[in-house]
């Protein structure tokens, strides 16, 4: 039981090390995220397109 006691003593010290991002931060990091979330999809979802059509007609010989 004294280990996860020390653990969580740890824990604690070493969070106060953390520096947390602030309100205008986070909005900014969470938008990038979006953003490129929306680009990959976009990307992939074109390529996923473009090779299902190509698939579809060498199949289709």
């Amino acid at each position: 039981m004294s280990k996860i006691t020390e653990y969580f003593k740890e824990t604690k010290t070493e969070l106060k090390h953390v520096i947390w991002p602030n309100r205008s931060q986070t909005f900014y990091y969470t938008l990038i995220v979006v953003v490129l979330s929306v680009v990959v999809a976009y990307y992939l979802g074109i390529f996923d397109f473009i090779f299902s059509k190509g698939l579809g007609k060498i199949i289709s010989f």
